[in-house]
């Protein structure tokens, strides 16, 4: 395979990047063609599936779910008081709840579920299956035993990411709704009724369905980007030198385009 650099002094090359590009774009979206239907077939889930399922779920939501939970609570704690002392000064205390709900809870919570779980599911995969082709097995028996246990772990683990993206998300939004109105209102229940008709007043159902649907999409891109990544990496073992995480550049930008599509038909 040409070096990266190789294509800057040959133009001729520039062609066959592009479409060696645009194949693998197209494989990320067949593979996840193909895994929307083997989850969505009765006959996937035996009983050594359903098993597995539930250990992936373990793994990747359970088990960080409350520390996750904890450490957006304190940061997103942090950030309310920031903002309830900023509306305060300028005298808009009044718009202060409402921009924090939009902020945090459509914004900040879904994007930072997803990169936590992209950041673990990365890991996973680069340990279970980089780790073959880098220990000393030839390139052929690394990338058939790679694909062997890729196939066979392949829906657990999106289900498992999915399912922790919509987890970490919604849990995390709920305990920053809670803190908000505490830091507004205080402990106190008079406040509940103005903090409903603020809260419903930013999550109309437009808002609410779209909130939902970026939360779905961030859930299977997380759970898609790095499998098809390694999927790929499996079929052209030379590649294996790379220093970068696998599909880490291509689920940033498609996590990027998902928030900015939420962005412009929420505010445009």
């Amino acid at each position: 395979m040409p070096r990266p650099h190789h294509l800057v002094t040959r133009p001729s090359l520039w062609g066959l990047a592009f479409l060696r590009y645009l194949r693998s774009w197209w494989y990320m979206v067949h593979l996840g063609a193909v895994a929307m239907v083997m989850a969505l077939s009765p006959s996937t889930y035996n009983r050594e599936n359903r098993l597995s399922a539930a250990r992936c779920i373990y793994a990747s939501t359970w088990q960080v779910l409350p520390w996750f939970a904890l450490a957006s609570a304190l940061i997103s704690l942090v950030i309310i008081r920031i903002v309830l002392v900023t509306a305060k000064s300028y005298g808009l205390s009044h718009f202060a709840l409402e921009m924090v709900v939009r902020v945090l809870v459509l914004e900040l919570i879904p994007l930072s579920a997803a990169m936590f779980v992209a950041l673990r599911a990365s890991m996973a995969f680069d340990a279970s299956a980089l780790g073959l082709a880098r220990a000393g097995m030839s390139p052929q028996a690394a990338n058939d035993e790679a694909l062997r246990r890729l196939r066979r772990d392949m829906v657990p683990q999106l289900l498992a990411n999915s399912f922790g993206v919509l987890s970490m998300a919604m849990v995390s939004a709920t305990l920053v709704l809670v803190l908000a109105y505490v830091n507004v209102y205080g402990l106190l229940p008079w406040g509940i009724a103005d903090y409903t008709r603020t809260v419903g007043r930013v999550f109309s159902p437009a808002v609410t369905l779209g909130f939902v649907l970026k939360t779905v999409f961030f859930g299977l891109a997380v759970a898609l980007i790095p499998t098809a990544a390694i999927l790929e990496l499996q079929r052209y073992p030379r590649r294996v030198h790379v220093t970068v995480q696998p599909g880490a550049l291509r689920l940033l930008f498609v996590l990027l385009v998902i928030e900015a599509a939420s962005l412009a038909l929420k505010y445009i």
